[in-house]
């Protein structure tokens, strides 16, 4: 995964609290991705330097969903996630005093251990012991916050508090330490931070009544978990190329698997609570939940209508509520009645939708999902909603948890099959281009010369010219679909100069008789005193390096280059 994480990308976009994935759908089948700036030309004909637009051919690779960096993103997408759902969800059941409270605690710890062996692949033994102790008492602080609240213990409370803090500090220097500071200590805490403020945003808004603004703030906190989820599997994959096969995980593809891996998680986790609260005759949270489902059915609309149009979305709902989300209710009153003969009705209405729901999904992804398999997996997915009800009205409440996380754990399942199918079916509308030089039609420099080759890779400090190689204090790196490479090192590598001015946040390139200068932050640029478009934001990468553009450096410069998409190797060429 090469798409790096950086303070700047956490405090626009990446972090905003109330972000829906849905419109990443509907924008992945929208706008086509752009790997590099577009070729930049001379602002003004009388320019006294020469500009060279470089000449490049896209191809393209067939886009998946099963990449190896993005099954790290998909796993880390349920891990962290279910750890949202379950520490809420923890806190309401203490804080209320239900029966179900330990088994919903044992659940949130079982979910801390689950991710034990991931760790310990990456990072060994150590570091997994290291995550596990960290993980451990963070779970403990947080319970222990919930019985000082609830017993009135101010002192109790702030101790907590001062646990949980500890927490954010730990585990934001374990993760920038353990991913070599591809995910910078700083922007994990501030990560890790939000993360925490949303979990007390619920529980506080639940304990104040406030039922509507706590599962607001409930989907808001679970869905920053997949934004997080992304910012951490992009860090892993730059730290270890090699091991995830120099695979992205913030591809379109990529991106619309984690989309629907949260619609469906969310629908998950919503659809159970909220039997649960009614049966408890907890009315006003059951309702606030039952809206909060609607919030997440008109999500999926979107996400539906984007894809196969509002026809196909209209559709879609029809079935997903009529005959299972309003279907829940009655399956609860009648479970709690004891009215067998309502059950059966219930039950006989979702084995309705399940059958009309797998015939539409078939027919909608061409069969490429069959009928028979969305069948199956519906089937067993409302099975399990009803075990987790089912499980708990006869007290069974481990088992009862037990059966919510592997029904939660199917939803990941369900969200790469259907992601899956529509990456297939719309496969160009998915695929990045990856570049492959062309001669450029007017040579921008001799071509008798002694031929100068220059080499960078992806994720990688060494840079080679002419055979020989240095090391860099940072490295190129694909950021929002455009390659970076750091300034001061190609610039110095093919034979410029370059300068700073701290003050400006100006970086000044002087090649031959040309002049360029940039500016952190602006997309613009001059050369001999001609302003130009960028085409993309200059910035300063995670070790205080100036980064640009690399398809619009090496325009300017009149170098050719290569990017091989295999391995992610950079070749710059020039005759000189």
């Amino acid at each position: 995964m090469f798409k790096m994480f950086n303070v700047k990308n956490l405090e626009s976009k990446k972090f905003n609290a109330k972000k829906i994935m849905v419109p990443v759908l509907g924008l992945a089948l929208v706008v086509p991705t752009v790997a590099g700036a577009a070729p930049v030309h001379a602002a003004s004909a009388t320019a006294t330097t020469n500009v060279a637009a470089t000449a490049a051919t896209m191809t393209t690779m067939k886009a998946s969903t099963t990449t190896p960096a993005v099954e790290l993103r998909s796993a880390l997408d349920h891990l962290l996630s279910e750890h949202f759902q379950l520490a809420v969800d923890s806190m309401i059941k203490t804080y209320e005093g239900s029966p179900d409270a330990a088994a919903s605690f044992a659940a949130l710890n079982q979910n801390a251990s689950d991710m034990l062996p991931a760790i310990e692949s990456l990072y060994g033994k150590e570091g997994a012991a290291e995550f596990g102790r960290i993980f451990s008492a963070h779970n403990k602080a947080t319970d222990d916050l919930v019985k000082a609240q609830k017993a009135g213990n101010t002192a109790g409370v702030q101790a907590a508090k001062a646990e949980v803090e500890k927490f954010v500090k730990e585990f934001s220097a374990f993760l920038g330490t353990a991913t070599g500071g591809k995910l910078p200590q700083a922007a994990a805490e501030k990560a890790i931070r939000l993360h925490e403020d949303q979990v007390q945003q619920a529980f506080d808004k639940y304990v104040a009544g406030d039922y509507t603004g706590a599962y607001t703030a409930y989907r808001t906190g679970l869905n920053t978990m997949f934004t997080i989820s992304e910012a951490l599997s992009t860090a892993i994959v730059t730290q270890m190329p090699e091991k995830f096969e120099n695979t992205k995980a913030d591809t379109p593809a990529g991106d619309l698997r984690s989309a629907l891996n949260y619609l469906f998680a969310e629908h998950f986790a919503l659809a159970t609570l909220q039997m649960q609260e009614q049966f408890d005759g907890m009315s006003a949270s059951s309702s606030a939940l039952v809206t909060a489902e609607a919030g997440n059915t008109k999500d999926f609309k979107a996400a539906i209508a984007s894809v196969y149009g509002n026809a196909g979305a209209d559709q879609f709902e029809k079935l997903w509520t009529t005959d299972h989300i309003n279907v829940q209710a009655q399956y609860v009153a009648a479970v709690k009645s004891g009215d067998q003969a309502a059950i059966t009705a219930a039950k006989a209405q979702i084995t309705k939708f399940t059958k009309e729901m797998a015939a539409f999904l078939s027919a909608a992804t061409e069969k490429r999902i069959p009928e028979a398999g969305a069948l199956e997996g519906l089937t067993a997915h409302e099975n399990q909603v009803q075990q987790v009800l089912d499980q708990y009205a006869a007290k069974n409440y481990t088992g009862s948890y037990k059966t919510e996380r592997e029904g939660y754990a199917l939803m990941f399942d369900v969200g790469k099959l259907l992601s899956g199918a529509i990456v297939d079916q719309f496969n160009a509308k998915f695929q990045e281009p990856a570049t492959t030089p062309t001669t450029p039609t007017t040579p921008t420099t001799p071509t008798t010369g002694t031929k100068t080759t220059v080499t960078m890779q992806i994720g990688s400090p060494n840079l080679t010219l002419n055979g020989k190689t240095t090391k860099m204090d940072t490295m190129p790196r694909v950021w929002n679909n455009t390659t970076y490479v750091p300034l001061r090192f190609l610039s110095e590598g093919i034979g410029a100069q370059v300068k700073w001015n701290k003050k400006a946040n100006e970086v000044t390139v002087m090649a031959g008789n040309d002049t360029l200068k940039f500016w952190l932050g602006k997309d613009f640029m001059e050369v001999n005193g001609e302003r130009q478009s960028v085409g993309a934001k200059v910035f300063a990468d995670e070790n205080g390096r100036t980064v640009v553009p690399l398809r619009f450096i090496t325009g300017l410069l009149g170098w050719d280059f290569n990017v091989n998409s295999n391995n992610w190797m950079i070749t710059l060429t020039k005759s000189m």
